[in-house]
């Protein structure tokens, strides 16, 4: 067992810090991504235990007996799935919700006397700050062979149980997706001053504006975000408010997730006043990330957590993905919204998503340009 570094820890606890500080206003629903995660925490259903859990009642609870998982997704979201895993497996399931970056912190922090089997994280980068500890042990091949190579771990500690893509919503009275710009680094040009709508404080955001670090280099990471800054944006609390005002034209574009959109269309109908464009060529706008899951060195419970995995990238579980919360299935075959893009023909790019890791530097570059 390699044990945490002490300056990687405070590291992270001083990201998870300004996290916090940044994350006030997002809302307590779908609004999951990453981070400084709108994915709130909130009361579970059934046979879930609920967020007031504590650490002492966790650490008591765990033996053979039970599965203990700390879930950066939300009951609302990921409640009902569980509470199939239980009745289906006769488990006894303990479930600690809670903010996907403070519970990652909370793991380094409790190092080798944690209690948890697994992190069920919201966020790749939460899964790789975890994983470069040493503190996941290695998964069974039959599950990390479900799954694309771009949606796991390179050295497979983490899988990916459910995907976002990164999407430029727009406006379509304003706008015909031919109208747009073939790439996000586009929407600098001042054609757009005034008409960009962004939630700069959301995770998922956060999340694009790391990985665009890592594709494009700092440099570009940063006349990007500057660029937009001259034109203008909107500043919007969450994607769900961004979508939003697309939709009424208030903005004619934004930078959100693709399944907001989804939901939208379920609740208002197809005369919802929005689109979704998928940049392509490998773009960094189009990134897609993952919700997924990695079973801690320490699991007193392995078993039953490599049961758990399992169960998460079954075809049951994965067709509640695709169709509860309008996410991508990380199992091929399994069908996904008709007018949703394949991920097969989502052009992505070339990205470790364990590198997501480094919210600090993003954190620092946005405030540095006057995002934040």
């Amino acid at each position: 067992m390699r044990s945490v570094r002490p300056l990687v820890f405070v590291a992270f606890v001083f990201v998870f810090l300004l996290t916090l500080g940044v994350a006030c206003g997002q809302e307590a629903t779908q609004e999951e991504e990453d981070g400084t995660t709108e994915e709130t925490e909130e009361t579970a259903a059934g046979g879930v235990a609920s967020e007031e859990t504590d650490q002492e009642e966790a650490a008591a609870s765990s033996d053979d007996e039970v599965l203990v998982v700390y879930s950066g997704r939300n009951a609302e979201l990921v409640g009902p799935i569980i509470d199939e895993f239980i009745e289906q497996s006769e488990m006894d399931v303990q479930v600690r919700y809670g903010d996907t970056a403070e519970l990652a912190a909370t793991i380094l922090e409790e190092g080798e006397n944690s209690p948890a089997d697994i992190f069920f994280a919201q966020d790749a980068g939460a899964l790789g700050a975890v994983a470069q500890e040493g503190l996941f042990q290695p998964l069974p091949e039959e599950i990390l062979d479900r799954v694309e190579d771009r949606f796991k771990s390179p050295e497979g500690e983490w899988v990916g149980l459910s995907g976002r893509a990164r999407v430029v919503a727009y406006n379509t009275e304003a706008l015909s997706e031919e109208e747009l710009p073939d790439s996000i680094l586009d929407y600098t040009d001042p054609e757009w001053e005034g008409r960009i709508g962004w939630p700069p404080t959301n995770g998922s955001f956060q999340a694009f504006v790391t990985a665009l670090r890592i594709t494009e280099g700092e440099d570009v990471a940063r006349e990007w975000l500057e660029g937009i800054q001259a034109n203008d944006p909107m500043e919007y609390p969450d994607n769900t408010s961004t979508l939003e005002a697309v939709a009424s034209g208030e903005v004619d574009v934004g930078f959100v997730n693709h399944y907001y959109l989804f939901r939208s269309l379920d609740e208002q109908g197809e005369g919802f006043g929005a689109r979704n464009q998928y940049p392509e060529g490998g773009d960094t706008g189009a990134m897609i990330n993952v919700a997924g899951a990695g079973i801690l060195e320490t699991a007193s419970n392995p078993g039953a957590a490599e049961d758990f995995v399992d169960y998460m990238l079954s075809e049951e579980a994965q067709e509640y993905f695709a169709e509860e919360t309008f996410e991508y299935p990380m199992v091929e075959g399994v069908e996904v919204d008709e007018d949703l893009p394949p991920l097969s023909e989502i052009e992505t790019p070339d990205i470790d998503l364990s590198n997501l890791e480094d919210l600090d530097g993003t954190l620092q570059l946005m405030r540095e340009t006057g995002v934040l």
